[in-house]
């Protein structure tokens, strides 16, 4: 019970933060692997003293950083997102082992292009930044261009 008054807390005090703060920047580029296969890479740049969760969070934790590629003709994607190593502690206020980043981190999704002319890549990101002492649920959109 006491988790749940905490997180209400938290994300209601967030939510009048967020529209002040925003510690996460994101920028996006797009690597190519062969003629068919393109990298696309999402960076976000943290703010000091902020800290930004995995893709994979225990249930109970924070929101983890989750994408979604809006689908169109042009392309497949490959695999899942994959992110960097980033650092693991046992987080004192959730109580478990949680994975997060400090500064900076990368995402890069694998697509398959269907089509040859130039054309956008839409998504959306959902995250959770925390400092020591408030937490901010965030959604983004990205765009990526294919040339």
């Amino acid at each position: 019970m006491k988790k749940v008054i905490f997180l209400f807390t938290l994300f209601a005090f967030s939510i009048l933060q967020a529209q002040i703060l925003e510690p996460v920047k994101w920028s996006t580029s797009v690597s190519k692997i062969s003629d068919t296969e393109y990298e696309l890479v999402a960076t976000a740049t943290i703010e000091s003293h902020w800290h930004l969760y995995s893709q994979n969070v225990p249930e109970d934790g924070p929101i983890a950083t989750s994408f979604i590629f809006k689908g169109n003709a042009n392309y497949l994607k490959k695999g899942n997102t994959v992110e960097e190593k980033g650092v693991t502690i046992d987080d004192p206020i959730f109580g478990m082992k949680i994975k997060f980043f400090e500064n900076k981190a990368s995402f890069k999704q694998r697509i398959k292009l269907k089509a040859k002319a130039p054309f956008k890549v839409d998504a959306t990101v959902e995250f959770m930044v925390c400092d020591d002492s408030k937490c901010i649920p965030t959604e983004v959109d990205l765009v990526f261009n294919i040339k």
